[in-house]
């Protein structure tokens, strides 16, 4: 009967719920508001990329972002952290993807890329991307733009100016 209770799921520890933790936490990303902090971590024995709102100290849930047997990497925010922007790894090729925490949804933006791609970056307003490629036999920037029909991330209320 002990041998049952202690493979129990119900009684696995919760990872902590504080920022710093014996865990390996690493590739720290703030958004430009400053109220969101990305990062990614080993605290559920997995490669993953945790939200934590720095304002309200507490993680936030990112549902759809975090999948077994994929190695998430070099997270980055948009102002609001609306956008988040980051590696994602499957079978060892590196994806540049994007998370939208309004939609929950995410979308592999280098998948028909055919060369390898590592430290993404993402713009305040969420519309450009910047990573390094190795299209060219080096690494070099390639800059992404998700067009002027996105929707941006800006603060309630502020105004837009026309794409020029």
């Amino acid at each position: 009967m002990s041998l049952l209770g202690a493979c129990d799921v119900l009684n696995r520890p919760e990872p902590p719920a504080t920022l710093n933790s014996r865990y390996n936490d690493q590739q720290p990303a703030l958004s430009g508001d400053g109220r969101w902090l990305a990062f990614v971590s080993n605290r559920n024995n997995s490669s993953e990329i945790l939200l934590y709102d720095l304002r309200g100290e507490k993680f936030i849930n990112l549902p759809g972002l975090n999948q077994s047997n994929v190695i998430l990497e070099s997270p980055s925010l948009s102002r609001t952290g609306r956008y988040l922007v980051y590696i994602s790894s499957v079978q060892g090729r590196p994806d540049v993807a994007l998370y939208d925490r309004a939609t929950r949804r995410t979308e592999l933006l280098t998948q028909r890329y055919r060369n390898w791609v590592r430290h993404p970056q993402i713009s305040a307003d969420g519309r450009y991307i910047v990573f390094e490629t190795a299209r060219r036999g080096q690494w070099d920037i390639e800059v992404l733009d998700r067009g002027p029909l996105i929707e941006l991330d800006i603060p309630d209320g502020t105004p837009v100016a026309a794409p020029q």
